[in-house]
């Protein structure tokens, strides 16, 4: 017996039948459920890593909760944020922080921005020079901070070395509270600005050539160009890289971690640090949790805010 021939018409106006399922696949599990089965797996370990995690802090800094301390915790609802809000020692980390985070990502978008263009005017070997730039960005934090220790050294350090052979005298880049905050600044910037250069470079790679031929008919000056033409269509794509430099430099750790812990005294502690020495110093797991809350909160408001300015330049 032959096989049925396929529902199909010539008429117009009358509806072909549906294509049968696929052989092995089950009549009742829609394109829907089959969706559902295949995001389920991600979507519940991004809930059980990311937003259970988020709550369980949540509710941890609304009590006084300690990792060493037995018993249940007690709730002293907004006590925790009150006191750390009202803490002179906290508006001293975040003054540090605000200075670091400034200082940092202000080098880095100037550095990035002028190597990137001097790199898109350039015709040959831009490449190489692009993979070179970008090899501090590959390296591990950890790496990075262990590095610029041994260069950093007050007795051994190839930084005084050369300055020892200038005939100038040697400086204590990391233990000393002057210089401190300005090495991890240093630091910052050589690994971060690669970033920075590579969103630059690609805004000027795609930035019209036309419109630089038609400034040099008109006889316009190197300055001119780039005020007019340069700057304002690179400026957007810029502003976001700076957006994602400052969220990274306002939580920083590793550095800090690695290169003075802090010091000397506590010229050099940033509020992520100062959230773990609270944490997994002093045991005070529920002012820690108030901490990160307040860091997350700070983070989405000042986002929000600049987000709002990103989109007003790009209405105007």
């Amino acid at each position: 017996m032959s096989d049925p021939a396929p529902l199909t018409t010539d008429r117009p106006g009358q509806v072909a039948s549906a294509t049968p399922p696929a052989p092995g696949r089950s009549r009742h599990l829609s394109d829907r459920w089959l969706a559902v089965v295949f995001i389920s797996p991600a979507l519940l370990l991004l809930l059980a890593m990311s937003v259970f995690p988020l709550l369980w802090a949540l509710y941890l800094s609304f009590t006084d909760y300690s990792a060493t301390r037995g018993g249940p915790a007690n709730f002293v609802w907004f006590g925790n944020y009150t006191a750390i809000l009202a803490s002179a020692q906290v508006h001293l980390r975040a003054l540090t922080t605000l200075i670091y985070v400034v200082g940092a990502v202000a080098l880095q978008t100037v550095l990035g921005f002028s190597i990137a263009y001097l790199i898109s005017r350039r015709t040959h070997g831009r490449g190489l020079l692009t993979t070179l730039f970008l090899v501090p960005m590959m390296l591990s934090p950890v790496v990075v901070g262990l590095f610029w220790r041994f260069m950093l050294d007050a007795q051994f350090g190839v930084i005084n070395s050369m300055l020892g052979s200038l005939g100038l005298g040697q400086v204590e880049w990391l233990t000393r509270q002057q210089t401190a905050l300005f090495s991890l600044i240093v630091v910052d910037t050589w690994q971060w600005t690669p970033f920075i250069m590579l969103i630059a470079l690609a805004g000027l790679t795609a930035v019209p050539k036309y419109l630089y031929e038609a400034a040099s008919i008109d006889r316009a000056s190197e300055w001119f160009r780039f005020r007019t033409i340069t700057l304002p269509l690179v400026w957007p794509l810029l502003l976001i890289a700076v957006l994602f430099r400052a969220i990274e430099a306002f939580r920083l750790f590793d550095l800090v971690y690695i290169l003075t812990s802090g010091g000397p005294g506590v010229s050099t502690e940033t509020l992520s640090f100062h959230v773990y020495k609270v944490a997994f110093l002093g045991f005070n797991t529920g002012t820690a949790s108030a901490y990160g809350i307040l860091m997350v909160l700070i983070v989405m408001v000042l986002t929000q805010l600049y987000l709002r300015y990103l989109n007003k330049l790009k209405e105007d």
